[in-house]
């Protein structure tokens, strides 16, 4: 493997590894700020995750959700959207800390999300198209 790569996959393991410490962190303090702010992030979960299992909503390799078939409904749309500013935050953080882009830290993540998506949901790899697990 040249340099340049091993230099890279180095680069986008710190970035996930410093994601995962910004998570641990960054949740509890979420939770200690603001209960309704919690509600809020609990509903939204709820929301994807039953447009998940409809197979409306997937996980993409930018870290990222995606509407499978281009669209969904405004409740999934806001639920979505308001995951998706999280998770931006997330990397952007993560990114300043760790000396890598915020797209590499999403991709860092993307990767370990794939990875965990149950059978009968989708994903979308880099570069690539719908898929059903």
């Amino acid at each position: 493997m040249n340099t340049t790569l091993q230099n890279s996959l180095r680069t986008l393991r710190a970035g996930a590894t410093a994601l995962a410490l910004s998570l641990t962190v960054a949740v509890p303090m979420t939770v200690l700020m603001s209960q309704p702010a919690l509600a809020d992030l609990a509903s939204d979960k709820a929301t994807v995750d039953a447009a998940k299992a409809a197979g409306t909503v997937g996980e993409q390799a930018d870290g990222y959700l995606g509407y499978v078939n281009g669209s969904a409904d405004a409740a999934t749309t806001a639920a979505v959207s308001a995951i998706n500013a999280g998770r931006a935050n997330v990397y952007r953080q993560t990114a300043a800390k760790s000396g890598v882009t915020p797209e590499a830290a999403g991709q860092a993540t993307g990767t370990q999300l794939l990875a965990k998506v149950p059978s009968g949901q989708f994903y979308k790899p880099l570069g690539g198209s719908w898929t059903k697990k």
